[in-house]
Parts: structure tokens; sequence; C-alpha cells
């Protein structure tokens, strides 16, 4: 046998081994995220159909609504991050997403009705309604459509209507590219791209490049932390296409009683900031926090955010002005 052939043979053998151990490793990491998946929720059964939840924490209840790429487990992650420990927080797994099924009717005034149903199968009465990105559409919906469960209402870098600059993502910089990985669900895919391109991921959730590489170790591995909690993609896609389509219908905010507060960046490349401003100028009483840098997670105010909804929930009389000692989680 020549030489060449030999070495073409030796190549081939470990390009084989290399390919093998890749796919051998996605293979056990996809498992185990489709295991904590299947594992964490739990399934009510309502007045409308089954729904998927997870909770977490005692205290006041707090309605967790996630945003797109979601589930239950982005919205405990989601509480925990922007409001606090000190809660009862019921996150809900909207149409589509994980456990959830999808529905004849996937409007958010929909998911807000089966928000509802949730909420009396739990025998909650009242809740702090939290809507993060594309979750504040059918908590606006919420607030209009179930005013008694609400007593207070926090959109944070809402995905909501805007009436002059709606809320997209930046084309180009391979996004096209991202967006069909999303709605294709390929999991496998953006496995590798967390692997050799965390970059283009970490700018499809929103965040600008400059502020991930200048923040805090700790606010970088939350970023690719949401990033990985993406996967598995394939349980997830469905709600991801319900979720892109745009909010171009009005609500009428004007409407909305509980008090409001709404929160935002203004390098967020989801540009959700003048749907928080439009939010906080037709909500009676809404007040609008705008950081000038963030991107769509808020990094480096996570803290500030806490904050700013103690002294907002503590105003309203929903809170206590000081928080109880800290508690584990279960």
């Amino acid at each position: 046998m020549r030489r060449s052939t030999v070495v073409v043979f030796l190549m081939a053998g470990v390009l084989i081994l290399a390919v093998s151990a890749v796919y051998l490793s996605f293979g056990a990491e996809i498992s185990r995220m489709r295991a904590n998946t299947e594992s964490g929720g739990r399934i009510a059964d309502t007045s409308i159909g089954r729904m998927e939840y997870a909770e977490r924490g005692a205290g006041v209840a707090l309605l967790s609504i996630h945003g797109a790429g979601g589930g239950y487990d982005q919205g405990l992650d989601n509480a925990l991050d922007l409001v606090g420990e000190h809660f009862r927080i019921i996150a809900p797994s909207r149409f589509g997403y994980l456990g959830s099924a999808i529905p004849f009717d996937t409007s958010p005034a929909a998911q807000a009705d089966a928000f509802a149903a949730l909420l009396r199968t739990l025998k909650v009465r009242k809740a702090i309604v939290v809507g993060v990105s594309a979750g504040a559409r059918s908590a606006v919906e919420f607030a209009l459509r179930h005013p008694d469960f609400v007593s207070a209402l926090i959109l944070i870098v809402p995905g909501s209507y805007a009436p002059t600059s709606p809320v997209s993502i930046q084309a180009g910089r391979g996004n096209e590219f991202v967006f069909w990985l999303v709605n294709a669900g390929a999991d496998f895919v953006w496995w590798a791209m967390e692997k050799c391109a965390p970059s283009r991921l970490i700018r499809f959730v929103g965040v600008p490049p400059d502020i991930f590489a200048t923040a805090s170790e700790a606010e970088r591995q939350r970023v690719l932390h949401v990033v990985a909690n993406i996967e598995p993609l394939s349980r997830r896609f469905r709600g991801i296409n319900i979720d892109s389509h745009q909010a171009d219908r009005r609500p009428p905010l004007e409407k909305i009683r509980a008090p409001t507060l709404t929160i935002s960046a203004r390098d967020d490349l989801f540009n959700t900031l003048p749907a928080a401003q439009f939010a906080a100028s037709t909500i009676p009483g809404a007040k609008l926090i705008a950081y000038p840098t963030g991107g769509h997670l808020l990094i480096g105010h996570g803290s500030d955010v806490r904050n700013v909804v103690g002294k907002f929930l503590a105003a309203n009389g929903i809170v206590s002005a000081e928080p109880p000692a800290a508690m584990s989680q279960p």
C-alpha cells in the first residue's frame, strides 16, 4: 500500500473518531437537558386545558411570564435574577414551549386567559405579574382581561406594542442563519455554535458584544447560561414560531389600573425601549427605568433592578420595605 494511501486512511480514521467524540458529547449534553426540562415542570389540569408550570419559594405570589426561547425554567431564572427570591414564584410555560400544548388560538389574549385558569387551579387570588421580553404581550393582556388577579405589573425589556419603532432584532451579522436555526429547532447546530461561535448567539439574545466583553465574569456566565438554556431547541421552537409574529395591535393600555413599572436599556438589540416608553406614557401612573447600556439582559444592572423592583412593590404596599431574611431554594 502506498504511503499516501496510508496517510489518507489514518486521517479518515482520526476524523471519524473526532466526529464520533463530538457527537457523543452532544448526545450526552442534549439528553441531560431534555431530562431536566421534562422533570422540572408540573402539569396543571385547568378549566381550559393542561398547562405546564413550575413553582419555587414562598411568600407573595409572583407570576413570571418568560420570553422567547424560554419555558418555565427561564421564568424561574428571570424572577430570581431580576426580582429576587422572596416570593412564591409561579412560572408557566407559554403556548408551544416545553410541555405546554398549542391551542387553536395562540394570541396573547388567549395566553392571558390560560394564566388566569392556572392561578384559579392553584387557588391564587392575586399575584405580582412580571412579563419579560415577548412575555410582556400576554402580561399586558392579563392585566387588561383579569385585573382582579394583578397586584402589580412589571414589564422588563418588553417585546410589546410600540407605535413608531417596533421591537425587532438587528439584521445581518449572521442573524438570518440563527433565525433559520431557531425556527428549525436544530439542536446540534445550536450546540456546536455555543462551542465554536458563541458571539453569534450572544448577539442573538440581544446583548451587544462590547457589553459582554467588558462585563464581569459573573455577568458573562449569566449570558452564557441564557444561551445554553435555550437548548433543547426542539422543545421550544414551536413557541418561538408563535412569538415571531409582531405585536402590531395597539392594546388599550390606558385601561390598566395595576401599579406598573417598565424597565429597558437603550442599547437593547431587540429595540424594546420604545415599547417600554410607550407603556409608561400610556398606562396611568406607570414608571419607566431606562438604562443607557446593558442590552436585552440588562447586563450590569441586576442588583439595581432588584432594588428598583423592591422599592416599587414596597411603595405600593405589596411587600414590606425590609426584605425577609434570605431563604434557601428548594
